[in-house]
């Protein structure tokens, strides 16, 4: 009884449900990252490039089966029938999609840290004037000095 005891402790703890929370917003926000990319920036890229469709770039590994039945330079449809394909091209939309998201959570996180910024930072305080004794002292010693 004691281990259900402790682990409905930890799952109830504020930092495991934080963390569950930013998983399921972190998936959902995968997704809108991946459209933006695919659905606005690589065709702004596509255009640039002169018509260029990264997503379809690879390169042929193994031999086209004999029942094959779709176009020999679709990349999805050799991926369909086994078709053993090194993808360049969806390596580097991923890198796209990971340098986009990267950014945004860079910006989210840098946005957050200024909103906890507000009191403005306190100048360090002036020390303390020495006490007596140890003035005292100073003038004994800068007397005896002189002598």
């Amino acid at each position: 009884m004691g281990i259900v005891k402790e682990f409905r402790e930890f799952a109830v703890k504020g930092n495991v449900m934080d963390l569950a929370v930013g998983v399921i917003i972190g998936g959902a926000f995968s997704t809108i990252v991946n459209s933006v990319v695919k659905d606005l920036i690589m065709p702004i890229v596509g255009t640039a490039t002169g018509g260029l469709d990264f997503s379809n770039k690879f390169v042929r590994l193994g031999e086209i089966p004999a029942t094959f039945k779709g176009n020999p330079d679709s990349y999805k449809d050799l991926q369909t029938a086994g078709v053993a394909v090194f993808g360049y091209g969806s390596f580097i939309t991923a890198i796209i999609n990971f340098i986009i998201l990267a950014l945004i959570v860079f910006a989210l996180v840098k946005f957050m840290n200024s909103l906890r910024k507000t009191e403005p930072e306190a100048a360090p305080a002036e020390p303390p004037p020495p006490p007596e004794d140890v003035l005292l002292l100073r003038e004994i010693r800068d007397s005896l000095k002189q002598r």
